[in-house]
């Protein structure tokens, strides 16, 4: 209804997309600026700011007792930060995580969660205090280091960025998911980065390249070792963008006798443990590692997890490379340093510009410091003034003050004295009048002359001002140096070893005996064990067996299609012996106008002769033929009418040709090209029909064939000689005792 009683004058038409577009923005823009992208300058978001803030208002420094979370928490809400209790609690207590943070911010006492995942003790029984590392972030904050703004309800005021005399971005990094963009930053030694910093302060030019000399790459809490080259992680630097794939640490056990057990150490950052051990259990109950007979978690403080081999036989590179593939022992942290620049732009930046924003907001804290000291000294000095004037004069100004009613203006003009030094003056103790007093004055004065003239001089210099920034630099540096326990290096590099891909893919498998079932119509299946007889095996109506043929799960299975095509299937992916199996045109991309011509276990090794109705034909190593995809892969180039339609193991130097036609022509293997693909070469001629049936021999042992009674027919060297000719030639009709069907086999 409208508010004035019934008139439609205060109602404005809005138009809904226009409405809506503004809300959106306005909730992106707060949910960049003020929820999910960190500072630059301090690494902060404005959760984790807020904290540290009320912790440092509360007086809770590194170096005072614990003070409840409950309180913190509730100060951070009531005075900062308007949002619900467990969000701000569940930022402390990242902030306190040693394995989350790799230098953490807090000081925790109590349970605040693990490795595995179990959460943090609720705020009422945890404590907390600062550590040093959030006392440097605020380091120097009361002395007009930073600018402030008013809180929510405007009765506080809030620093908008710290000082940050700690790299904190770099060192614990950062991750959050805004509107339409997201931050993923890993955390950094911080050794090395004052040690880049350092660099960048005299060659501010540095490129990428010579700063990832100082910081080759992160650091995380919970140590690994990253695999990735450097040319990966210097691209990733160089556009703010990329990530790092990092793997478990482990080491092998002698167990004696030739046995072993292998010991994960270390983990990939932000993996939980219980959650990857009960993936590995999983996996093992589903029969996917079967170098692996068992795993235990023998973690105490520290990650002990053992991974016990099937036999004392099984490679244990091989074992961590089929694991690194299916677990989590191996993962990928991405790099995204999407940051507020200046606090105000969100973008994506490079090693060297997130470097330099940082030291340029030292120099600014440093200048803003100086000149917060210089107005103090200032002050100070005006006081010291007055009071050396009074301690000259002091008879007359005793006298002035007891007996002129008003001193104050009596003063200003008898010394021409300010108003701040007759107040330093009237307020003077009694026991200040001894004689050492006016010494110690004196002294004081000169100090802060002499300091005044060098914080002058620091403001007037660049040089300066980058020199004291650096020293600062030195400093954190020397605090966090690798020597210590803290701030050693705790992530290694490695590359990863070369295994062989092979060997690895078949580590995945289960190794057991099957075999394998083609129907005519082009239905598969693979039933458990090796079948000798395939007279008792079943098939739908009208359709009947095409092949069948033993195998092993780890075999890569060749299936072959009248139009030329090679597909790759796995032993292991076949469909179970109940029923029929599955249509093979489910599980590969067939043309409809092809049917399946053979299947066969592949053996790199071994070579293939492939051959058209037409009598068209080429060797084509089995290798080349393995296809990776649903697709398959072109092998022999035929159309309709001419089908693929022998494929024959290569052997010996020889081979035989019969055609329809039933004319016999045998000729050196040698003349057969090898290919990877293509329509082949003429292996016979034929005025009509096509080809029948080929078979390679070695001359020296004679041409073999048997007739449907299974009776063994050989011709040796002498009697082939009027069917040996060159290839392409129309050959000779059959010798007598040939078989009818035209095939060397019955």
């Amino acid at each position: 209804m409208p508010p004035s009683g019934g008139d439609d004058d205060s109602i404005l038409p809005v138009d809904l997309k226009a409405a809506l577009e503004e809300r959106y923005l306005a909730y992106a823009l707060s949910t960049i600026m003020h929820r999910a992208l960190p500072d630059v300058r301090d690494g902060l978001k404005p959760v984790h700011r807020r904290i540290i803030h009320a912790m440092s208002e509360m007086g809770i420094r590194p170096n005072s007792a614990f003070k409840k979370c409950a309180r913190i928490v509730g100060d951070v809400i009531g005075k900062f930060h308007p949002h619900g209790d467990q969000s701000v609690y569940d930022a402390l207590v990242r902030l306190a995580q040693d394995f989350s943070q790799r230098y953490p911010v807090v000081d925790g006492q109590g349970n605040f969660g693990n490795i595995d995942g179990d959460s943090a003790a609720a705020y009422r029984y945890t404590e907390a205090r600062m550590t040093e590392v959030a006392g440097l972030l605020l380091d120097g904050i009361e002395q007009d280091a930073v600018d402030f703004r008013l809180t929510y309800n405007e009765e506080d005021e809030e620093p908008v960025v710290l000082p940050g005399a700690f790299p904190n971005l770099l060192a614990n990094g950062s991750s959050g998911i805004a509107v339409g963009m997201a931050t993923s930053i890993p955390s950094h030694n911080v050794h090395e980065l004052c040690d880049a910093a350092l660099h960048l302060i005299k060659h501010p030019d540095a490129t990428v390249e010579k700063l990832v000399e100082f910081i080759p790459g992160p650091d995380f809490p919970t140590g690994g070792i990253i695999i990735d080259g450097r040319e990966s992680i210097i691209e990733a630097y160089k556009t703010g963008r990329g990530g790092f794939r990092t793997r478990a640490k482990w080491e092998i056990e002698d167990l004696g006798r030739g046995g072993y057990q292998i010991i994960v150490t270390e983990i990939p950052f932000q993996v939980q443990k219980s959650r990857l051990i009960e993936k590995i259990a999983e996996l093992l109950l589903a029969r996917k590692l079967p170098l692996l007979e068992d795993i235990r978690d023998e973690s105490a403080e520290d990650v002990r997890v053992v991974l016990v081999p099937k036999n004392r036989t099984v490679d244990p590179t091989i074992l961590m490379e089929s694991m690194f593939k299916l677990t989590e022992l191996e993962s990928r942290f991405p790099l995204n340093m999407n940051v507020l620049s200046m606090g105000r732009i969100p973008r994506v930046m490079a090693l060297n510009e997130v470097l330099k924003e940082w030291l340029d907001h030292r120099r600014d804290v440093l200048q803003r410091r100086s000149r917060f000291r210089l107005a103090a000294i200032d002050r100070r000095l005006e006081i010291l003034g007055g009071l050396l004037i009074a301690y000259l004069n002091i008879d007359e100004v005793i006298r002035i003050i007891r007996e002129e009613d008003e001193p104050k203006p009596v003063m200003i003009a008898r010394w021409s004295l300010t108003d701040n030094q007759v107040e330093a003056i009237l307020n003077m103790r009694l026991r200040s009048l001894r004689k050492l007093e006016e010494f110690e004055i004196r002294t004081e004065f000169d100090e802060l002359t002499k300091e005044k003239g060098e914080i002058e001089a620091l403001l007037a210099s660049d040089e300066k001002q980058w020199q004291t920034v650096a020293w600062e630099i030195g400093e954190v540096k020397k605090k966090f140096a690798k020597a210590t326990e803290l701030g050693r290096r705790r992530t290694q590099f490695a590359e990863a070893p070369e295994a062989d891909e092979q060997a690895i893919q078949q580590a995945m498998i289960e190794k057991e005996p099957i075999t394998v079932v083609v129907s005519e119509k082009g239905w598969i299946r693979a039933l458990k064990g090796h079948i000798s007889d395939t007279a008792t095996l079943t098939f739908k109506e009208g359709d009947a067996l095409k092949v069948a043929f033993p195998a092993q799960t780890t075999d890569k299975i060749l299936i072959i299609t009248t139009g030329g095509k090679a597909f790759t299937l796995g032993g292991d992916k076949l469909p179970g012996g109940r029923g029929h199996g599955e249509p093979l045109r489910i599980m590969i991309d067939m043309e409809n106008d092809q049917d399946v011509l053979t299947a066969f276990v592949h053996d790199p090794a071994r070579k293939q002769m492939i051959v058209s109705t037409a009598g068209n034909g080429f060797v084509v190593a089995e290798a080349d033929m393995v296809a990776n995809t649903r697709k398959g892969k072109q092998i022999m180039n035929v159309s309709m009418p001419d089908e693929t339609k022998l494929i024959v193991p290569v052997s010996g130097d020889h081979v035989a040709v019969v055609g329809e036609n039933r004319k016999l022509l045998a000729f050196p293997l040698a003349q057969v090209p090898e290919m990877g693909r293509g329509k082949g070469v003429r292996l016979q001629r034929y005025k009509d029909g096509g080809i029948s049936d080929v078979r390679c021999f070695a001359i020296a042992d004679g041409l073999v064939w048997e007739d449907s009674a299974g009776r063994t027919f050989t011709k040796n060297k002498d009697e082939l000689a009027e069917w040996l000719a060159d290839r392409a030639t129309a050959g000779r009709t059959v010798p007598k005792g040939f078989p009818r069907s035209g095939k060397f086999a019955g």
